[in-house]
């Protein structure tokens, strides 16, 4: 089976012109997302640009360490990209975010590589990198939304709250609904997505497998493999994220440290 045909840089300059669908229903209903489309478009060809030419580099040199050192990076673009898109304080939560999305991603990448593809070298850059940057990108939605909801819901129902610890529940059990309600917000679109998957969408993965010239049954275990271990690494991180931040976030008789916690409105 042949891999997909090239598509030249002239022919991709003209893909650019699907975007005056959306640019003119913007302007049309004055919607005020013009400049925010334009700005995410031209970072989106940016950086997929750069990323083509230093995976390149890494794909080629495959060191070890090296592609340790870019797993961070990745990392800790991602744990920034959590706190500024979500109502937590940068300085509080920076270290707890990048150490959760460290354990739970790297965690269950070395997994994969060890027991479900079998390399003989776990720290490969074709496997260590883009499995990583796959599980990342589809955690940073989940960890934004249950970050932000499990600590604005303390905040909003801080009586109700507060009430149950004054009636002598342990702070894991006051936590306990607010955890519940931000992991079920987190987790339901990823449920969803399993469910239709195969027979309303074709996901990203499996597609550009086949169109680079895998058998389709491989590509199928292949997303299957990677649409598990992405739940698996969404459920893990946001827990971990929560457990991190917990002594941090609350004093001693576990009132909510608000001062610490959320950004100033």
């Amino acid at each position: 089976m042949k891999g997909a045909p090239d598509i030249s840089w002239l022919a991709l300059a003209s893909c650019f012109l699907l975007l005056l669908i959306p640019l003119a229903v913007t302007a049309k209903l004055r919607l005020g997302l013009t400049r925010d489309l334009l700005v995410a478009v031209c970072r989106m060809t940016l950086q997929l640009i750069l990323a083509g030419f230093y995976l390149g580099y890494l794909f080629k040199w495959n060191h070890p360490g090296m592609n340790l050192a870019w797993l961070a990076v990745m990392l800790v673009a991602a744990s920034g990209s959590v706190l500024y898109n979500s109502a937590l304080r940068w300085s509080t939560f920076i270290i707890p975010a990048f150490l959760a999305l460290a354990l739970a991603t790297l965690g269950i990448v070395l997994y994969l590589n060890a027991f479900v593809v079998r390399l003989e070298n776990l720290f490969e850059a074709r496997y260590l990198i883009v499995l990583g940057g796959m599980l990342l990108g589809n955690c940073l939605s989940a960890n934004i939304i249950s970050a932000s909801r499990f600590y604005q819901a303390i905040d909003h129902n801080r009586s109700a709250y507060e009430s149950r610890l004054g009636n002598g529940a342990p702070l894991n059990v006051a936590l306990r609904p607010y955890m519940k309600e931000s992991l079920t917000a987190a987790l339901r679109p990823g449920i969803a997505a399993m469910m239709t998957m195969g027979l309303v969408s074709l996901p990203g993965m499996m597609t550009g497998q086949m169109l680079g010239g895998s058998d389709p049954g491989v590509a199928i275990k292949y997303q299957i493999a990677i649409m598990i271990a992405i739940f698996t690494c969404t459920t893990l991180s946001i827990s971990l994220f929560l457990l991190f931040t917990r002594r941090v976030c609350f004093d001693p008789q576990g009132n909510l440290r608000t001062h610490l916690v959320l950004k100033p409105k």
